[in-house]
């Protein structure tokens, strides 16, 4: 039976301290339910009494019963020369009517007497009464020692005797923080190890990340006892962030073979993380460990050959236990290897010899050497592929667009766009307006295609960035526009690269309409005559 390692999530609380993490009531909700689902713990919803969002949040989860975890509020010892049961803190804690209470307090002498302004036996005063108070009205209390790591090299001897203090009080849980997130794995190891041969209470690990090592600390903690561990999804939080749960449960689970989450649950990794992260309205680094979109990506020529061979001579674990997928990367570094594993992962039937292959891959490198980059955009890649093999049919074909904009003396600027296609033989002209002139272009090509392909309604872009490719070039220089656009929770990227910033955004666009409407079953096979007409493309 392996031994169990228990959850704490407080992306809810801590991770919301990080600059430009805001989460409505409703938000935290939906991420609650997705980490009870996932199989964590402890999900600290916030400080009840300091705001009344977090209030709201926990009346809003008395009526929404969860299956594994258990609701937890966050707060404070009682204050100085304050009796618990009349402390405002601690009477918030119970009127949330949460079912566990987790209290940080004071375990470096330099707080209690700089910080607190109050003496060292008044602050085991505090902590002892204020766990003993939450305990006497049947709460599960864990006891946050907060700058334990920092208090006990400064006074070891105080430091342990606060956690003695909560311990004999009846905490369920002493949890030892890193609050400055500067110890280093090996202080984290050895003052976990003596903690845990002082007392008997479970210890629980609260990381920070500041010195780029909170993973690697929270698992010396627990090598070296600690049965909880604290932290976030994606390891948002405060400063540098908390702990990243998202690297520490498959570090736990599949290296060091301790319990965390079943299996099956340890498949919606990549989802939870990614979900929260769409929540939080923050863009996940794409080399982010385990989940990230590049984490088990291969993109040289013979790194690809040897995964195909055996995934474990470039993969530390199998990318589906976590619930993500590998990915070969065509660009300029490619080989015939790269292209024909991006066919099957893209599940592109393409019955390619060696000779095609190799001017695919010529043709890659070419466009790759004007400005394109396939890797990041694997819609245009798709769509390549496609019409070298003849899967491709001419859909839709553009006569002409013209963009016309006009800024008046009271400083408004409109774009209006005018769009002429040949859609399956039928002339179609429409003109729409636009929050610019992408926008314009983006609104009539839409109004094009929308009577005769309904499912283009339902597709929204959901990223534009353009990068200048030549900086000498100034304002004359050549750009690339990456376009990326989703529909019903599937999202795509598409290229185009020119010197005009409009023709490089109609060709992103036109590749995106022409992916949504292959995957849709409306593009059939071509005659052979036809695969070398590239659809949508302005002058290329």
């Amino acid at each position: 039976m392996k031994e169990k390692v228990y959850l704490y999530d407080t992306t809810l609380r801590d991770g919301t301290q990080g600059e430009g993490v805001s989460l409505s009531v409703e938000d935290k909700v939906k991420i609650a339910l997705k980490l009870d689902q996932f199989g964590i713990d402890f999900i600290e919803g916030g400080w009840p009494g300091s705001n009344p969002k977090d209030m709201a949040f926990f009346e809003r989860m008395r009526e929404i019963p969860l299956k594994h975890a258990v609701v937890t509020a966050f707060g404070s010892t009682c204050r100085p020369n304050v009796a618990a049961e009349e402390d405002d803190n601690l009477r918030a804690l119970l009127e949330s009517g949460v079912k566990a209470a987790a209290i940080f307090g004071k375990s470096w002498d330099l707080h209690v007497t700089d910080a607190l302004k109050t003496t060292l036996d008044e602050n085991l005063r505090m902590v002892a009464d204020s766990v003993a108070f939450l305990k006497s009205r049947g709460l599960t209390v864990l006891f946050l020692a907060e700058h334990f790591f920092d208090g006990y090299k400064h006074n070891p001897v105080y430091a342990l005797r606060v956690l003695e203090a909560a311990e004999e009080a009846g905490a369920d849980w002493i949890v030892l923080c890193d609050t400055n997130g500067g110890s280093l794995p090996h202080e984290i190891f050895e003052t976990v190890r003596t903690v845990k041969a002082s007392v008997q209470t479970p210890l629980g690990i609260h990381p920070h990340n500041d010195g780029e090592l909170a993973v690697a600390n929270a698992l010396a903690a627990v090598q070296a006892g600690a049965q909880q561990v604290q932290g976030t999804i994606n390891g948002i939080g405060e400063r540098c962030g908390n702990v990243n749960l998202v690297s520490v449960i498959p570090n736990l689970q599949l290296k060091l073979g301790y319990a965390c989450v079943a299996p099956e649950q340890m498949q919606q990794l990549t989802k939870l993380s990614r979900f929260v992260a769409e929540i939080a309205n923050m863009a996940m680094p794409n080399n982010q460990p385990f989940v990230g979109n590049s984490a088990f990506a291969h993109k040289g020529g013979i790194h690809v050959s040897a995964v195909l061979k055996d995934p474990k001579t470039y993969e530390h674990i199998e990318p589906e236990l976590i619930g993500n997928k590998r990915r070969v990367l065509v660009s300029e570094l490619a080989g015939q290897s790269n292209l024909l594993a991006k066919a099957e992962e893209l599940e592109i039937d393409v019955a390619l010899d060696r000779q095609e292959a190799r001017e695919i891959v010529k043709r890659i490198k070419e466009r790759e050497f004007q400005g394109y980059q396939y890797e990041g955009a694997e819609a245009s890649l798709s769509l390549m592929l496609l019409e070298a093999a003849g899967k491709l049919r001419q859909l839709f074909t553009l006569d002409s667009f013209k963009i016309l904009m006009e800024k008046t003396a009271d400083q408004s600027i409109s774009s209006e766009a005018m769009v002429k296609l040949n859609v399956n033989g039928q002339v179609v002209h429409t003109a729409a307006d636009g929050n610019g002139p992408v926008n314009a272009l983006d609104n009539a090509l839409r109004k094009a295609l929308e009577n005769h392909f309904p499912c283009l309604a339902e597709m929204h872009l959901t990223d534009y960035k353009v990068r200048v490719l030549d900086e000498s070039g100034a304002t004359a220089a050549k750009v690339r526009v990456l376009i990326e656009s989703a529909r019903d929770g599937e999202k795509w990227s598409t290229v185009g690269v020119s010197t005009n910033v409009i023709e490089a955004s109609w060709e992103a666009l036109a590749d995106s309409i022409r992916y949504l409407l292959w995957k849709e079953g409306c593009e059939e096979a071509e005659r052979p005559e036809q695969t070398e007409a590239r659809v949508g493309i302005v002058n290329h």
